[in-house]
């Protein structure tokens, strides 16, 4: 290999003098090179083929190394015995007459989610400051009281934990803006709302069968969810779907163009109304008129999208090989084995100078703690809050920790990554998602930093750390990664993969309706859509006492003494977020804008601000939704407004949004809007919350599912006048070729590799292959009746 540098490097001199002349700036950049071909301060010894690095040999690997979390992680979801003691705590209280989920009916009040109560900061900041214990344990428990004429759902607060005689329950409306966690459950009935769809649609059965050419058991039918809400109705669209006839799950690109809408307000089903019929735009206000338009040959027949043989739903290869393409591709390797330390009992990681906790939610998924960098605090809590996917069809809170299923080694993580594994508790069950988390690095594909002249050529190796999950919600597959770099960097990514949904019941499918969207296939509309997922960021850059500071690129122009005429330049200008009637952000038109975060009393040497920078990173980081003022979610989602918000820190202000705020979205637990109330932003505890996702216009190319290379987005947050150098210098895994050429032809007289070491040896491949036999299933333990030593594997739900 040194040969072939060599080589190469004597090659390019030798063509370089069969140059014409040189320009007089090449000249000039020849020369300055070219006195620096003498290393007159250069302490090297330069004798040739002389090597500083070490073999590593690959049969002498360690043991993965260990770490033991610096003190108790604080933010760990409910243990099982603990959620299996609060739900025997509840079902206890008579006066909430509790039926067990098991046995539940739509009159009956169940638990329906439980997780951990988050402890307020306040009181998590003492116990970290070694100045408290540890905040006790609290759970929240979310229950649907449905044996009343007007059902609601409300979240309750109980603990201390474990459950003694100390503990107790109360509703929880803390972190409400509105005072109270209830909310209106306006779809209590789904089983007898199911019988009026199904008796309607069966009225006109000939009709259905005659239109879709197929008999009635081939096609399906569902309604929107949440439910629209008008002039104080409670209205259900309902729409017919093809069945497909293998086993990929892609009902949701077989519209059938034919909906129902019910007026379903109450929960007496003698009052609920039939409101009409729609087929390609053409709206029949009772069956009678459907009936009438069809007797006389006036509804249109328009093209079905048939389940049967629909292989272009799936995800199986198709079409021509490509070439090469059946032999092994690239794949990474990790000789030296892992360089990262997890600490599985307290939910811990340390990888180079970071370190942080992380805990598992059941709405959200995987949220990081303590996030620290060099050993000074950075980032107190980091996770997902919110999802929205909106047209004239909404769909907020995807439940991110109940579809987070079991990662794919080889294609999801690398086959070497750890595996660990993820638990919630919803309808009286703990269910674990096996190998559901993973942690590995990986090198990037291009160098931190590189750099040749006429003396040199160095590069150093681009390592980056990455915690993953995947949750599968619906026709959605959604990466969530948290990477971090050697430079001080760490970026929240979203590549999402999403097999096509029909959001909108009038641009689904494809009649008339190009105006809200391509179409893609025979009968198919891609409906144009958009995806807002919205991050939680409390950052705390040396110390909770923080401002947002903007240091923004302008051009300038300048008399100069030393200039004859004004100069066209440009400057930095700096300015700073005052409060919350400012809070709102947009990225500035060019990127001119730096945002960063500091302590205005924490200050470098050269007297700038240690600050942390943030930045969109790749894809659509910083978008919002298009549609304001949304008539079918109103305030609900009022997080997705603006690509980023800067609030002042309250224990109260906990989430962007609510879980059952889709239950009555204009009266919603959580609005956001309220934080955003004109407090001081100059060094206060602050939190920033930004969106990722994507303007979606289906197009051909995203059958059957959407890829991560266009549904990607990320934002960055990095280090800005924080170190007195660039941290990437610190790594080993870095070379320079020192080379002369003082003799005509260039060598390589010295490999410097700074300790890093080059793997030697065979590596076995076949023992790091992946089983995929071995993929896993959910583990179930119910908890009422409790039955610990007897769980239970459900794969229903990853097939």
């Amino acid at each position: 290999m040194r040969t072939t540098v060599a080589a190469a490097v004597g090659a390019l001199v030798a063509a370089s003098s069969t140059l014409a002349a040189p320009s007089p700036k090449f000249a000039y950049m020849k020369d300055r090179f070219k006195s620096q071909r003498i290393p007159v301060n250069f302490n090297l010894d330069v004798s040739k083929n002389q090597y500083n690095s070490s073999a590593y040999n690959l049969t002498d690997v360690p043991a993965a190394p260990t770490a033991k979390a610096p003190h108790k992680n604080v933010w760990a979801g409910l243990s099982n015995d603990e959620a299996a003691g609060v739900i025997g705590f509840l079902h206890n209280q008579t006066d909430l007459n509790l039926t067990a989920a098991a046995d539940a009916g739509p009159w009956d009040n169940l638990i329906t989610t439980l997780d951990i109560l988050t402890p307020n900061k306040t009181e998590t900041l003492a116990f970290l400051a070694g100045n408290a214990s540890a905040p006790e344990r609290y759970a929240y428990a979310t229950i649907s009281f449905n044996t009343i004429d007007e059902p609601y759902v409300e979240d309750f607060i109980v603990g201390p934990l474990p459950v003694s005689e100390n503990t107790t329950y109360a509703p929880y409306s803390f972190r409400s803006t509105k005072g109270s966690s209830r909310v209106r459950n306006y779809d209590a009935d789904s089983d007898k709302t199911y019988e009026l769809f199904t008796s309607t649609a069966q009225e006109v059965d000939d009709i259905i069968e005659a239109l879709l050419g197929a008999p009635t058991d081939n096609w399906d039918i569902w309604g929107i969810d949440p439910l629209w809400h008008e002039d104080g109705k409670v209205i259900s669209w309902v729409g017919f779907w093809g069945i497909p006839d293998s086993v990929f799950d892609g009902q949701t690109l077989l519209p059938q163009g034919i909906y129902m809408k019910f007026d379903i307000t109450g929960r007496d089903p003698s009052k609920w109304e039939f409101l009409g019929w729609l087929h390609n735009y053409v709206y029949y206000p009772t069956t009678a008129a459907f009936r009438d338009a069809w007797d006389k040959g006036l509804v249109e027949m328009t093209t079905r999208n048939a389940g049967m043989n629909s292989t272009w739903i799936g995800t199986d290869r198709k079409g021509p090989e490509l070439p090469h393409d059946d032999q092994p591709p690239p794949m990474q390797i990790a000789p030296g084995g892992q360089r990262f330390s997890v600490d599985e009992e307290e939910q811990y990681v340390e990888w180079m100078d970071f370190s942080y906790y992380w805990s598992f939610r059941r709405d959200t998924g995987v949220r990081l703690w303590d996030i620290k960098y060099k050993g000074e605090k950075i980032i107190h809590e980091l996770g997902l809050n919110e999802a929205l996917a909106h047209s004239r069809r909404t769909w907020t809170r995807g439940m991110f920790g109940p579809y987070s299923f079991e990662l794919i080694a080889g294609y999801d993580c690398p086959t070497y990554a750890k595996f660990v594994n993820s638990t919630f508790h919803a309808n009286e069950l703990s269910t674990t998602h096996r190998n559901s988390i993973c942690f590995f690095e990986q090198d990037v594909g291009f160098p931190m930093q590189r750099h040749t002249n006429g003396v040199y050529a160095s590069a150093t190796k681009n390592i980056a750390f990455t915690m993953k999950h995947v949750s599968t919600v619906g026709n959605y597959d959604y990466s969530f990664l948290y990477t971090f770099y050697l430079d001080g960097s760490i970026a929240v990514e979203v590549p999402s993969l999403i097999m096509l949904s029909t959001l909108d019941i009038q641009s689904a499918y494809y009649a008339k309706n190009g105006e809200y969207g391509y179409q893609i296939h025979d009968g198919l509309s891609g409906s144009m859509h958009d995806h807002v997922l919205n991050w939680k960021m409390d950052v705390d850059i040396l110390g909770t006492a923080n401002t947002v500071g903007f240091h923004t690129v302008e051009p300038k122009t300048v008399k100069y003494d030393w200039s004859p005429v004004e100069r066209n330049t440009m400057h930095l200008v700096r300015s700073e977020l005052k409060n919350e009637a400012n809070g709102t952000l947009e990225w500035s038109k060019n990127g001119k804008d730096m945002v960063l975060v500091y302590n205005k009393e924490e200050k470098n040497k050269y007297g700038e601000e240690r600050a942390w920078r943030i930045m969109p990173h790749i894809g659509g980081a910083g978008m919002f939704s298009t549609i304001q003022n949304s008539t079918n979610a109103g305030p609900s989602i009022n997080f997705a407004t603006s690509p980023l918000f800067v609030t002042q820190y309250h224990d109260s202000e906990f989430n962007s949004a609510h879980p059952s705020s889709a239950y009555d979205p204009f009266n919603p637990v959580i609005d956001f809007g309220k934080y955003l109330n004109d407090e001081n932003l100059e060094q206060e505890d602050l939190v920033l919350w930004f969106n990722l996702g994507m303007h979606h216009v289906p197009h051909t190319g995203d059958l059957g599912n959407t890829v991560h290379q266009t549904a990607h987005a990320g934002m960055i947050f990095s280090p800005h006048n924080y170190l007195y150098s660039g941290p990437q210098e610190q790594s080993s895994n870095m070379v320079r070729l020192v080379y002369n050429t003082s003799s005509g032809d260039a060598t390589v007289d010295k490999v410097l590799t700074f300790g890093g070491q080059t793997a030697m040896g065979l590596f076995n491949l076949t023992a790091i292959a992946p089983d995929y036999y071995a993929y896993q299933g959910d583990e179930n333990t119910r908890k009422f009746p409790y039955d610990p030593l007897h769980p239970y594997d459900d794969t229903e739900s990853i097939v």
